[in-house]
């Protein structure tokens, strides 16, 4: 059982074209083909009323965290209570991603990618601090071909993106951000709520966009250009006007009661009293440099409105899902993949022709999907193999009693650790017993 560091468990194909593509083979009866079809059915079903309890569980813990909700609390829960629930959504809120073969992004991993070169060349910094938790998941890390206007002609780029982001965020209380005297009314998020948020097609390199309390500077390079240009403009006019600015320190000194030396300064006492001098003077030493300045500022303010756009098409284009509406894309995708998981398994352990151990069934369907969809997985054999042994039950023939017979699960093991799975006949009179004991009334 091979481990690959370039490979995700993510199977990229829906449910229903797996089980077609399983029957196509012909290794299963024609009498058995209904049955499989059955057996699919029955099971997508079962995880589908399993995950709805995992989804209202969600719902109800981050209601009070909800930064969108329309509804009020009946009774708001105690500060002790706020922390358990917030710990039980972030909790459970990971284990559905990792069902869903979504995998972590270690916070030292995020600030390396922050750290990269984007589109736009600004300063753009996160404070980690602002966050009780922050939690960032990805799926399908590929690498696409962009076209980047570059010197008045297209080029090709290659771009490293995540097809699927997903970001969760829980911001500090109030206080915290009073401390940092920063106006609560004015920040782009609700202190103390959570924030949720599903993209797909995100480049590495704005990850940085989807955080609500991104902050954006100028670079170096833009503070030179601003700079630089001002001073070398400014030297020469300087000279020009020194003159001038000696009149300018006469004039004051006049003024304060300071009697000047006239002749050193090269001013007569009738050019003192004259303000004209003074006010063309000072206009033109504001209109030269403050128009360099100017110059270079809107230049700025430039870059920081394509900024801005840049990152409203990312958020408005690429954004799937926010807060409580991730929750539902994120289940519906968890029940997709582990069923897809446990299809495959039962499958392949139905159609061999020899017993397969963990390790050789695992390769195995590595090597199927590469063969059928040419697509190289890293498979988790781990996962539906405890779930096909935790679907148990009695497998009742006609007249015989339920109470004396014992539950067997779908998945045991031989003596030698190989696999073996009940024939579909005796597996879908488990599912339908468990199905019976899904609601239990008496």
């Amino acid at each position: 059982m091979a481990v690959y560091v370039d490979r995700e468990a993510f199977i990229p194909y829906r449910r229903p074209d797996l089980v077609e593509l399983c029957l196509q083979e012909g290794k299963l009866a024609a009498s058995d083909v209904p049955k499989f079809r059955n057996f699919c059915s029955i099971l997508s079903a079962y995880y589908h009323f399993q995950f709805h309890q995992t989804l209202e569980n969600l719902k109800t813990n981050f209601a009070p965290f909800d930064p969108d909700a329309d509804t009020k609390e009946i009774v708001e829960p105690t500060p002790a209570q706020k922390s358990n629930m917030a710990a039980k959504v972030i909790a459970d809120f990971q284990t559905v991603l990792e069902r869903a073969n979504y995998t972590p992004i270690s916070q030292a991993s995020l600030q390396r990618a922050l750290q990269e070169k984007s589109v736009i060349e600004l300063k753009t910094d996160v404070d980690f601090n602002d966050f009780q938790q922050m939690t960032c998941y990805c799926r399908g890390d590929i690498y696409k071909i962009n076209l980047v206007k570059k010197f008045f002609k297209k080029v090709e780029q290659t771009i490293d993106v995540f097809e699927r982001v997903v970001l969760l965020i829980h911001f500090q209380e109030h206080k915290y951000f009073e401390k940092k005297k920063l106006n609560i009314q004015e920040l782009d998020f609700i202190p103390g709520k959570i924030y949720i948020y599903l993209y797909k097609n995100i480049p590495k390199f704005d990850l940085e966009f989807l955080f609500p309390n991104i902050k954006i500077s100028m670079t170096w390079k833009d503070r030179l250009l601003l700079g630089i240009p001002a001073i070398g403009a400014a030297i020469p006019v300087m000279l020009k006007i020194l003159p001038q600015l000696l009149l300018i320190l006469g004039i004051i000194l006049f003024f304060t009661g300071v009697p000047p030396h006239l002749e050193e300064l090269k001013a007569s006492e009738q050019e003192v009293r004259n303000l004209m001098p003074l006010l063309v003077t000072v206009l033109s030493l504001l209109v030269t440099l403050g128009g360099f300045a100017f110059k270079q500022y809107t230049s700025y303010k430039n870059k920081h409105i394509k900024f801005q756009k840049h990152v409203t098409e990312t958020l408005f284009f690429r954004n799937l899902a926010s807060n409580a509406g991730v929750f539902g894309a994120l289940i519906d995708s968890a029940e997709e993949e582990e069923c897809k998981e446990i299809i495959l398994v039962y499958y392949h352990l139905l159609t061999s022709n020899y017993s397969l151990t963990p390790r050789q069934l695992d390769d195995q369907i590595e090597v199927w999907m590469d063969d059928k969809f040419g697509t190289r997985i890293d498979f988790d054999i781990h996962g539906p193999l405890r779930n096909l042994e935790a679907i148990s039950g009695p497998i009742i023939s006609d007249g015989e009693q339920e109470v004396s017979t014992p539950e067997i699960p779908l998945l045991t093991y031989d003596t030698q650790g190989n696999c073996c799975v009940l024939p579909l006949d005796d597996a879908l009179k488990v599912l339908d017993y468990i199905w019976d004991q899904a609601f239990l009334y008496t």
